[in-house]
């Protein structure tokens, strides 16, 4: 019996051995898998890396929020602290179609009256209801905009559609770059336009000082970084970081408010009815050669646009202005005898002729009358008495055939001339056969305005940091050269009002009633690839005054290329440009003075009663504007001893609460002041002066709020104080 169950006994321990072999092994086994997971997850957490991805900066990729913060563009303002150039915002209407898009109470953020809104739109729009409504049932849209017509809507329109609360009606936000005075030195400012760039849409200059500093202008975009929870909260135990936002650069041009509204005026009616089909004018300190007024047509606004600066990228051939250098050089080189005599009308010379104007000429006449009649022959007789060499030492001398480099104004291209042979260099001392540009001519004028000293031509001020208001760049007077003598320059300014008051001058169109000013006539052949234009008005037709002739304050330069409908003569129609402008130039000079000009000294208000300073102000013949509810002055915006015209706005702060001011008949100066002080952001449309606000009278304001200001021209505004 014993004999027979121990077989069983021994296959059931095997059994059993095996059992436990079996679920060691698995047991071992498992615990090595577990093993191998703890120490991977263990590398994981203390490394952060698999297959040599970054677990950590993924998640800090992952809960990140990156936020561009816009720079705003510097401004530009005229030598009064008017803007003429600063950003705003464009609006793009969109309406919403999906009646999906639904509030979560149901009600509809689509167009669901689409007659209505349709109507509504089209006041603001400009365009048909019928239009407007097509576009409205375009089928299976989410959404659409009405093209150029919905594009680029100023901030008053845009809140006028927004006050109409039409369902479904959105705007899309771009910036954009306003230029408030309109036709003011369009081409010299430039332009500025929204771009598409990395995600972000900025402002770049493609025209004038927008595009030569758009750098400089356009800042340095900021940048904010912050670790946010799966809400898009940003986590309580972590911090912004990324860079400050930088500001673009504001620039101050020497450019007077009045005087270049008034050329613009000017300049433009003779565009209009003389259409020539060019025309430049300039107006600039003749002892500094800061360029006090600047345009041209046609500019980037015309019908027919122009994208160049003819003030330094358009080269031409000048004319008889240029015998003022030469009668310069012949006299300051000892070879010019005004009284001696030679035959006008035509002179066989170098293989050609010279002719003059009137072809026939005047018999035989003194080189002094020759500059009075502007004589072609006698000025190439002049060029051959003091030879070539001896001409173009002084040319270059005058800065020709060299770029001018004024700063803010770029791509210049420089006057040329071959000057090979003998007809081709006495061509060129009566502005024949010679190329300049205008910045050339009348940086060449101003050393005979200013007894022989050359200044260069400069139309920035300052560039200035838009926070602190430090100046990161000043433009002074620069003296370039001297050409010639103090007496060589006294007497070509002599000989130059010859040509306004000798009988038989070609200049008597210029006289300015009551003052005496000195200029030179100009009238230039067009050359081309073939030759030199024809036609009865194919030529460059310009004039450069001197005012007050005696000692000269300011220079004039007008050229106009191919009038086609000139009433009376092409001086007739330059002297409508020049002799009001001249003439109100010197009016204003006459009042220069501190007492006629009315300048009140500013006294120290700080510490004084709000009352007293008031009282004081007034006194004195200005405007104070109290800011704050304290009872003592405690800052004030001019600082003391600064001089001040009479009806100027002093900013007294006190402290407190501040209330907005009527800005009714306000200036743009006094309202970008204003803003400045109240640290307010300015929006601002139109030109002139304020006619509208969006803070109301007593409103109270804080720091940060936004400013909307539309003006108006002068006489449809009246000043509130």
């Amino acid at each position: 019996m014993n004999e027979q169950q121990s077989p069983k006994r021994t296959v059931k321990e095997e059994s059993h051995r095996n059992h436990r072999a079996f679920g060691l092994g698995l047991f071992l086994i498992a615990l090595l898998i577990f093993s191998l997971f703890i120490v991977r997850f263990g590398y994981i957490a203390i490394f952060k890396d698999v297959k040599n991805h970054n677990l950590k900066a993924a998640a800090q990729r992952m809960y990140t929020n990156t936020q561009i913060i816009t720079a705003k563009r510097g401004t530009i303002f005229d030598a009064n602290g008017n803007a003429i150039a600063q950003d705003t915002s464009k609006y793009t209407v969109v309406a919403v179609l999906s009646h999906t898009m639904k509030e979560p109470d149901g009600k509809p953020l689509y167009v669901k009256d689409k007659e209505h809104t349709a109507q509504v739109l089209a006041k603001y729009l400009k365009v048909k209801p019928k239009q407007i409504k097509k576009t409205l049932n375009t089928k299976g849209a989410f959404q659409v905009q009405f093209g150029p017509a919905g594009s680029n809507l100023s901030v008053a329109t845009m809140e006028k559609i927004k006050a109409e609360k039409l369902p479904g009606i959105s705007f899309i936000k771009t910036p954009a770059r306003e230029y408030p005075e309109g036709q003011f030195a369009s081409q010299l400012v430039g332009l500025a336009v929204p771009k598409a760039s990395h995600g972000t849409t900025k402002l770049v200059g493609q025209l004038g000082l927008e595009a030569t500093k758009n750098k400089l202008l356009s800042g340095k975009n900021g940048l904010k970084k912050s670790i946010n929870d799966v809400y898009g909260t940003q986590m309580a135990d972590s911090t912004s970081q990324g860079r400050p936002v930088q500001n673009g650069a504001n620039i101050t041009t020497t450019l007077d408010n009045s005087l270049q509204h008034d050329l613009e005026t000017l300049v433009g009616k003779v565009y209009g009815s003389a259409k020539p089909a060019g025309l430049t004018a300039v107006i600039m300190e003749a002892k500094t050669g800061k360029i006090l007024a600047a345009t041209q047509r046609p500019n980037y606004k015309s019908d027919a646009p122009a994208w160049t600066n003819a003030l330094v990228q358009d080269t031409y051939e000048p004319g008889s202005t240029m015998k003022m250098l030469t009668l310069a050089a012949a006299i300051d080189s000892g070879h010019f005898n005004p009284n001696a005599t030679y035959n006008s009308g035509v002179w066989n010379i170098g293989g050609g002729r010279v002719t003059d104007w009137v072809t026939s000429g005047w018999g035989s006449i003194s080189y002094k009358e020759a500059f009075y009649r502007s004589s072609n022959v006698g000025f190439a007789h002049i060029e051959q008495n003091m030879g070539s060499s001896t001409w173009m030492t002084y040319l270059k001398r005058f800065g020709m055939l060299k770029k001018v480099g004024v700063y803010g104004m770029g791509g210049e291209q420089a006057g040329y001339t071959n000057f090979k042979g003998t007809l081709e260099q006495t061509n060129t001392a009566f502005g024949q056969g010679i190329t300049v540009n205008v910045m050339e001519m009348i940086q060449a004028f101003s050393a005979i305005a200013n007894h022989g000293k050359m200044v260069k031509p400069y139309w920035i001020q300052k560039v200035t940091d838009p926070k602190s208001g430090k100046v990161l760049k000043r433009v002074k007077p620069q003296t370039v050269g001297h050409p010639i003598k103090a007496s060589t320059a006294k007497q070509v300014l002599k000989y130059m009002q010859g040509v306004i008051y000798n009988k038989v001058g070609t200049g008597s169109a210029y006289k300015v009633d009551g003052y005496r000013i000195a200029g030179k006539t100009g009238t230039a052949q067009i050359g081309g690839a073939s030759g030199y234009e024809t036609g009865s008005t194919a030529y460059i037709y310009s004039f450069a005054g001197f005012a007050p002739a005696k000692d000269p304050k300011y220079i004039i330069y007008i050229t106009m290329k191919k009038p086609t409908k000139v009433n009376g003569s092409a001086e007739q129609t330059i002297a409508s440009i020049t002799t009001p402008l001249i003439k109100d130039l010197l009016e204003k000079e006459k009042l220069k003075t501190a007492k006629e000009q009315g300048l009140v000294k500013l006294p120290n208000l700080v510490g004084m009663t709000t009352a007293a300073a008031q009282k004081g102000m007034t006194n004195k013949g200005l405007i104070p504007v109290v800011l704050g509810s304290g009872e003592k002055v405690q800052a004030q915006s001019l600082a003391a001893g600064n001089q001040v015209t009479l009806h100027n706005r002093v900013f007294l702060l006190t402290g407190g609460q501040v209330k907005m001011p009527d800005l009714t008949g306000w200036s743009q100066a006094d309202v970008s002041r204003l803003a400045q002080v109240l640290g307010l952001k300015l929006e601002s449309s139109g030109g002139g002066f304020v006619n509208k606000q969006n803070l109301k009278k007593d409103s109270v304001v804080k720091p940060g709020q936004i400013l909307r200001v539309t003006y108006q021209d002068r006489g449809s505004v009246t000043a509130k104080k």
